[in-house]
């Protein structure tokens, strides 16, 4: 049973962390202390419940909580080494786990078990971090808050933090929190709705302060060159640089990691004005403060005001990340990470984030958007005084920092690839995105029912993992359309299944110059139409790709009454190999799948093309899966999910020296044996 201090606790986190000015993603912690039965003694046993590190605040559950005994957290005072050990006493905490101990304590967990209140509250909110990075920011608390509220000079997150934040609570009776220099705030109660009131207090008090008495324009004038484009010419823009810039910003990862970054684009109002402001190349270049934004950040993005010199900025960008890391590493320091720019800021146009997946680079922005706020508010007050450098990369690559990115599970085989599917609505189009999405792709469901890929794209996973757009690849502006929605929703396009298709069964007599030519629009037409698109941004990204053709056993294997349909598979069958030989220098592969007739799940199957080929052999539609199965070798009916396996294996990595090939998913059809 959940004690009743819990329950509290998790609705204070939920309430505060649905609420971006109180804190960010998976940004600040809560807790609470209360006596429960140890069921060990029977007796009564302080405990301290706090968020574990890594969780989210507003989405937090109880199985992401740290359980942890009082008296044993607060005995380590006495065995406490110093500032300059502090970090061993993250282990510690391990000790003073009960139970099964919930979720790994975090950096934090001392400041919550120190502070003598019975819930405690620590958050990153816009407002509060203005104030803590702000010039003067200790007098400026003063005239805020008086004394209900103290000021702590900026310490890095650990156990002597926790003893100074309980020290000011012991000789502050009447203080509700602190405001962290360059950090945070922290706010305390005797209940957990006080403690809720006084967190919101110190924010809203912070704001308004901000708002009476900071200065206008603290970002400068307007510089007009800067002025934001148009918004469908700066969506335009963005679609045409995103590829570009992916691939720059995937440089170093992908020789650390041999993954791809994910991009994200953001051109909200505030966004756009601070790109365009006289300030902003001086004020992005201090960085951004707060250990939250700029672990997701990097400490300062690269401002981009000439994109055509996009390729010598992102590399004077990495040999200036590989000088900071230099001068401040020592021999025990982690080896450095990726050089390249999680934040690309485009002036006109908007800002570009990336990380090894979606969330992450979806959620590096959110932080940045935080970042400008602060330095709004701090501006506004009296300057802007980020932490120093040194700090940044004492955190940055902080053993304990190192100690989290090692709990991260093994990234998926497809983790940090954009596939963009067609037809992907259903049959072997939905069960490939599926697929691939699974194996840790961003998927982009393209198909002519908007409203299916739509369908399609939620049940997949949603916008972090997949996005649909409506395409008819017969239609070049089309198709070039929903490459441009594909770059601005993941950055950019290196895995591409074509997909879409239909087909009508008739003798040759009967078959009408439309029959032929919509067959031919679709598949052959189509076919290039995509993979034309597809190279353009893959050689645009400099990544390398695939490109794979869901053909079909039609192309090689004569049926009857199928000559539309066949010679249109046979014009793709030979597209892979074209296209093989033509963008093999481009790094991008380019293969071909020849399924049997695939059945259940079929959209072709369902809209007439199973009742045309059952009456041709002979069968019952509803048995006609099972005709086609007996006449293969292995007697087995060929379904979605096999077709999509074969995508899969093609392009996960391990088939990296394969092009121009064509792979049978078709049990068997001897007739159709390639040669």
């Amino acid at each position: 049973m959940t004690h009743p201090e819990v329950t509290a606790l998790l609705a204070r986190g939920h309430a505060l962390g649905a609420d971006p000015r109180n804190t960010n993603y998976a940004g600040g912690n809560a807790s609470a202390k209360a006596t429960a039965v140890d069921p060990v003694t029977g007796t009564d046993v302080e405990l301290l419940w706090v968020k574990g590190s890594g969780g989210d605040l507003g989405t937090l559950s109880e199985s992401g909580l740290a359980v942890l005994r009082l008296d044993r957290l607060r005995a380590l005072t006495q065995v406490y080494p110093g500032v300059e050990r502090e970090d061993e006493m993250v282990a510690a905490f391990d000790f003073c786990l009960h139970g099964k101990g919930g979720a790994a304590p975090s950096i934090d967990t001392a400041m919550h078990g120190l502070v003598d209140a019975p819930h405690v509250d620590h958050l990153h909110p816009d407002a509060g971090i203005a104030l803590a990075t702000a010039a003067g920011g200790a007098a400026l608390v003063r005239e805020c808050f008086g004394g209900r509220v103290a000021w702590v000079p900026w310490r890095r997150p650990g156990f002597q933090l926790g003893l100074d934040i309980a020290a000011i609570h012991r000789e502050n009776p009447d203080a509700i929190g602190v405001i962290l220099g360059g950090h945070g705030i922290t706010a305390w109660g005797k209940d957990s709705a006080e403690c809720q009131a006084h967190s919101l207090e110190i924010i809203r008090r912070a704001q308004q302060f901000i708002e009476d008495r900071g200065r206008p324009e603290p970002f400068g004038a307007v510089r007009p060159e800067w002025t934001p484009l148009p918004e469908a010419e700066r969506h335009a823009r963005a679609a045409e640089l995103a590829p570009l810039l992916r691939g720059l910003a995937s440089t170093s990862s992908r020789t650390d990691t041999g993954r791809f970054q994910v991009g994200h684009f953001t051109d909200t109002p505030e966004v756009l004005d601070f790109l365009s402001r006289d300030r902003l190349p001086a004020l992005a270049a201090l960085g951004t403060s707060c250990p939250d934004h700029f672990l997701r950040t990097k400490i300062r993005p690269l401002v981009l005001t000439d994109p055509a010199a996009a390729t010598a900025e992102f590399a004077a960008y990495r040999e200036d990340y590989r000088a900071y890391y230099t001068r401040h590493a020592t021999p025990d320091s982690p080896p450095m990470r990726g050089a390249d720019p999680a934040i690309v800021l485009v002036p006109g146009v908007g800002m570009f984030s990336y990380g090894p997946d979606k969330q992450t680079a979806r959620v590096a922005a959110e932080f940045y958007v935080n970042a400008i706020n602060v330095m709004r508010g701090a501006e506004a007050l009296s300057g802007y005084q980020p932490i120093p450098e040194a700090e940044k990369f004492r955190i940055e690559y902080w053993d304990l920092e190192e100690a989290k990115l090692r709990r991260r599970p093994a990234p998926k085989p497809l983790a940090g690839r954009v596939a963009l599917v067609t037809g992907a609505a259903s049959g072997i189009g939905k069960a490939t995105a599926a697929r691939l999405a699974a194996e840790g792709a961003c998927v982009v469901v393209s198909d002519v029912d908007g409203e299916r890929a739509a369908a399609t794209a939620a049940e997949i996973g949603g916008p972090d993992i997949a996005a649909a757009v409506v395409a008819d690849v017969t239609d070049s502006a089309s198709v070039g359309a929903a490459f441009a929605k594909a770059c601005l929703a993941f950055g950019g396009v290196d895995l591409v299944v074509s997909n879409a298709g239909l087909s009508i069964s008739k003798p040759l007599t009967e078959t009408t110059d439309a029959d032929w030519d919509i067959q031919h629009r679709v598949m052959a037409r189509g076919s290039f139409l995509v993979a034309r698109a597809a190279a353009r941004t893959m050689t645009r990204q400099g990544l390398g790709g695939d490109i794979v053709y869901i053909a079909s056993k039609n192309g090689v294997f004569a049926g009857p009454n199928n000559i539309a349909y066949g010679a249109a598979k046979a014009d793709q069958a030979h597209q892979v190999r074209l296209l093989a030989a033509e963008l093999g220098e481009h790094g991008i592969r380019v293969n071909g799948i020849n399924p049997d007739g695939v059945v259940r799940g079929s959209g072709i199957f369902a809209g007439g093309w199973g009742a045309q080929r059952a009456a041709v052999y002979g069968v019952p539609e509803t048995e006609l899966g099972s005709y086609y199965a007996q006449r293969t070798l292995l007697k087995a009916e060929v379904l979605p999910e096999h077709v999509a396996a074969a995508v899969y294996v093609l392009t996960a990595g391990e088939l990296s020296r394969t092009t121009g090939v064509h792979i049978p998913v078709d049990s068997g059809v001897t007739a159709a044996f390639l040669r």
